[in-house]
């Protein structure tokens, strides 16, 4: 294996983390959205403020981390990407920016219209932000940014198989916080908010799933190459996450929150890597493979030692901080 494969390997781990962690912060947007007025809604708001409080800003570690190793190791591609998406990829940073600040805000409104103003910019921004960023990945995938960068600033990712990238980065974003949400509100002691988000994520995991095997159809006509991969040697993949998916629905029609959690990330988790298996050798589909857009081999060497060292500096940290999230002292008293 070459030293470049390695490197986007790596890179690619960053992408799947930040699909698992940050997609679960993104999605209890959808939870916000649609809590309902100030009064029926309330006990969910204050539920999803004190899940996600510790590690909303954490989960951005692993963009940054993407995007430093691709502009460092593979140059020329993260610049064409950039100069053609500049759309799609300026829209979800506007998303991150102003999600950012309106969860912090939201806290400490004067009034309450100001509360309902900055909860809508919260939930409206956590649903933009994987939209366009699933949309910008359908575009590298479906071949629409050419090498040389500088692609149309719109017909780039204004097609099917970035249009259902979106919805389905939408969708199970809004899957993965359900699952942690509801366990969440179960282990706290919040019985009747568990089963109204049981019910929910049930029902956006439904719709997820049909709209990630209804994709394949068009796809199959606007990306060919992504298509014919993602049926052949990515297809053990997609099985696998139908089948961690159908778990999930189960475990959680049966309360059993806990497992469901882990079936919800394993689903999530086999879809990104089916697209990243699907997409392997190419870095840019059908424009650049990754032996070719590789920079120096010191650089890619470099790379690969601050990627270990974020491994044991980094890594351990994060991984601290979600485990205090989830212990019985933290999750006791979310009031």
């Amino acid at each position: 294996m070459s030293l470049a494969v390695v490197v986007a390997i790596a890179m690619f781990a960053g992408i799947v983390l930040y699909a698992l962690f940050g997609g679960a912060d993104f999605g209890s947007g959808f939870f916000d959205l649609t809590a309902g007025g100030s009064e029926r809604g309330g006990e969910l708001r204050v539920l999803i403020d004190h899940s996600i409080g510790p590690v909303w800003e954490a989960n951005h570690v692993w963009l940054i981390y993407i995007l430093v190793i691709w502009w460092t190791g593979f140059p020329e591609t993260f610049a064409a990407a950039t100069t053609t998406l500049t759309l799609p990829l300026a829209l979800a940073l506007v998303g991150i920016v102003l999600r950012g600040a309106s969860f912090a805000f939201r806290k400490y409104s004067a009034t309450l219209a100001q509360a309902r103003l900055f909860g809508a910019v919260f939930a409206g921004s956590s649903l933009i932000t994987p939209f366009f960023l699933g949309a910008a990945a359908g575009a590298v995938a479906s071949g629409r940014v050419p090498a040389e960068g500088n692609g149309d600033q719109l017909s780039s990712w204004l097609h099917p198989t970035s249009l259902f990238g979106g919805l389905i980065a939408v969708g199970t974003c809004a899957f993965l916080a359900g699952a942690f949400l509801t366990a969440d509100a179960a282990r706290s002691g919040h019985d009747s908010l568990s089963e109204t988000l049981r019910i929910r994520t049930i029902g956006v995991g439904v719709v997820t799933g049909i709209v990630v095997f209804a994709a394949l159809v068009p796809i199959k006509h606007d990306s060919p190459t992504l298509s014919d991969r993602l049926l052949g040697p990515a297809a053990p993949l997609i099985v696998a996450s139908a089948i961690a998916g159908l778990a999930t629905l189960v475990l959680l029609h049966r309360r059993r929150f806990a497992p469901a959690r882990l079936t919800a990330v394993a689903a999530v988790a086999a879809v990104v890597i089916g697209w990243g298996v699907a997409q392997y050798p190419w870095i840019l589909v059908d424009q650049v493979k990754i032996s070719a857009a590789a920079g120096a081999d010191a650089t890619l060497a470099g790379l690969l030692v601050v990627v270990g060292l974020a491994g044991v500096i980094v890594v351990p940290a994060l991984g601290y901080l979600f485990w205090l999230t989830q212990s019985d002292r933290w999750t006791e008293s979310p009031h």
